[in-house]
């Protein structure tokens, strides 16, 4: 069934924080048991007052009333800091959990998943969740006991009376389950709107450079427009929906009080009850009115709730496809950094991408790769991290199967500059120094200088403080790449793989750079991809990969012997720089 199924997540919850529940329960227990001896003090104090008016009678009944408000307000105050308190307690542990739960997630979840979608879940939804595990638990509960309290008053002073009362019942059961089904379909339309918009959103702030610069600012202001006119109009529908449930149940709740008021009229005359007895009767129907109308609304809360919760738990089911379940061992282990592809074939999504691999890269070697734009090197080097999984057993590290290493211990070991360099909206310390915590200035200057970002940072007014804002969008794409360089050598890292991570600086600058790895590298592993002959010739193997295959693979004198692609793309290259000088 959809309610048990939606809600099931917030079990160990609800489990957790069931003690601060239960106070809860005993504050509305006694908020609404106080509430309810209301309408008897007025009962009382009616019928006394009948056969006679005195001060003294008026200043006890007085101060009774006040009395019964007074605590009432004390254990309505109490109600809500537990109850509305639990919920909040609750939300923090269910998003730092979310939180927790997606950054464990596989690299391909985030490939299928935009970021807006995401972000939807954690804030719209969530807060969804919130007030359903707040406002709609204590407005239900409060609802509950007060009725059923009245009720107990209201069949004493006349059981006709209490049945012409809760006449409408059965019709305000049937229009809340049919208003309750629409809300929760509405609403999770509007959700899934929203997630567009949000995705759209961070789309348009991340690409802002190039909106702006292929001047397509109207275009996207046109398109996010549709999407929020969608979003609206999803919403509306909702309004207008929620706009015919509460007048619906306050007619039906006007209809009970007139037949009240003109049957309990009669009875009245007829003497069958007091005057008192009458206006308690109707004080409780008053006092039923807020809970009654306040179903509506618990009811909008508690489909929103669980609409979103559904949301919510598309992506908690959702497993890592990388995980630890193989790992043998233990993660103070030392990594030589020996590196071998053994009859290697990998498909994404179905689509081979590598074949027949067979490579190995000795520890504390370097190694090159070279090829054509999709021919597979990205792939590779991914596999070395499980940033995506081989088949067990074809990629080995110190001669062992990759996925017998925990993966804390084998990234540990990794220093890895993807070919997209992604910088945190932080100080360019923070940056650099990003998974060692207690990195020094001296080494943050010394990685620095490595990747010869230290002169530029230097130059900028706030130097290692300075802010490089989202994703790195006040350094330059050649800023950027030194930066991350600095982030992975800082690791002391047994492998360093680059995945053409020099392809926005100057040739002069890649030397510099290469030549200070060399040194930091000596007795480590490295593995760099690039399309520059002048940034692998040096590497002490390079392979060619074409087609997912490795069709040449030596030092760079014996490629240049082969006359093959390696050869090739150096003569090109030659007469480039040639044309250039020109």
């Amino acid at each position: 069934m959809l309610l048990p199924n939606s809600l099931r997540p917030l079990f160990p919850y609800l489990r957790k924080y069931r003690l601060s529940y239960l106070f809860g329960a005993v504050c509305i227990l006694l908020n609404n048991g106080i509430w309810i001896l209301f309408p008897q003090v007025i009962r009382r104090a009616i019928d006394d007052l009948h056969g006679g008016v005195t001060r003294h009678k008026l200043l006890i009944y007085a101060l009774l009333l006040l009395a019964v408000a007074g605590f009432k307000g004390i254990f309505q105050f109490l109600t809500r800091w537990i109850v509305i308190g639990v919920s909040r307690e609750i939300e923090f542990d269910l998003r730092n959990d979310f939180f927790r739960h997606l950054e464990g997630l596989s690299y391909s979840f985030y490939q299928r998943t935009r970021t807006g979608d995401i972000m939807a879940r954690a804030t719209n939804d969530l807060n969804a969740v919130r007030m359903l595990l707040g406002p709609a638990i204590m407005y239900s509960a409060n609802t509950i006991v007060f009725t059923a309290g009245a009720l107990v008053f209201m069949l004493s002073i006349s059981p006709k009376l209490t049945m012409y009362a809760f006449l409408p019942l059965p019709v305000v059961s049937i229009a809340i389950q049919y208003f309750g089904k629409q809300i929760h379909e509405r609403f999770e339309r509007i959700q899934a709107m929203f997630s567009d918009i949000s995705a759209r959103a961070q789309e348009n702030f991340s690409g802002a450079r190039l909106i702006r610069a292929y001047v397509q600012e109207e275009y996207e202001i046109a398109g996010f427009e549709t999407a929020n006119k969608e979003y609206i109009a999803r919403s509306l529908k909702l309004v207008r929906l929620m706009g015919m449930l509460w007048p619906t149940l306050e007619v039906m709740l006007g209809f009970a009080i007139v037949l009240v008021l003109w049957l309990g009229g009669r009875e009245v005359l007829y003497g069958r009850i007091t005057v008192g007895e009458f206006v308690a009767f109707n004080t409780y129907m008053v006092q039923l009115t807020w809970p009654i109308i306040a179903l509506g609304w618990v009811i909008n809360i508690f489909q929103r709730g669980t609409a979103s919760m559904a949301r919510i738990n598309d992506l908690l089911v959702e497993k890592s496809e990388i995980g630890d379940e193989s790992a043998t061992m233990v993660s103070g282990s030392e990594i030589a950094g020996d590196i071998e592809f053994r009859d290697l074939n990998f498909a994404y999504n179905g689509t081979p991408v590598l074949h027949d691999i067979n490579l190995r890269i000795a520890a504390g070697s370097s190694l090159a790769i070279v090829g054509p734009t999709g021919s597979g090197k990205t792939t590779l080097v991914s596999l070395i991290a499980r940033i995506y999984d081989a088949a067990p057993g074809t990629v080995l590290i110190d001669g062992r199967p990759v996925r017998d290493y925990p993966l804390e211990l084998l990234r540990r070991n990794i220093g890895f500059v993807p070919q997209e360099t992604f910088l945190f909206s932080e100080t360019v310390r923070e940056n650099i120094a990003f998974g060692v915590e207690n990195a020094t200035d001296d080494q943050i200057r010394w990685t620095a200088s490595a990747a010869s970002i230290a002169e530029d940072i230097e130059g900028f007014p706030e130097q290692y403080r300075t802010l490089v804002g989202e994703r790195g969008i006040t350094l330059s794409g050649g800023q950027k790449q030194r930066t991350a360089i600095a982030r992975a050598v800082i690791r002391d890292p047994r492998i360093l793989i680059l995945d053409d991570a020099l392809s926005s600086v100057d040739t002069q600058t890649e030397d510099r750079i290469l030549n200070r790895l060399r040194e930091i590298m000596r007795d480590k592993t490295t593995i760099f991809i690039s399309h520059r002959v002048s940034t692998v010739r040096n590497a002490d193997r390079i392979a060619v990969l074409h087609g997912g295959r490795i069709v040449e693979a030596g030092t760079h004198e014996e490629l240049l012997a082969l006359n093959g692609y390696y050869s090739d793309l150096y003569n090109k290259q030659l007469l480039e720089e040639e044309l250039a000088e020109v």
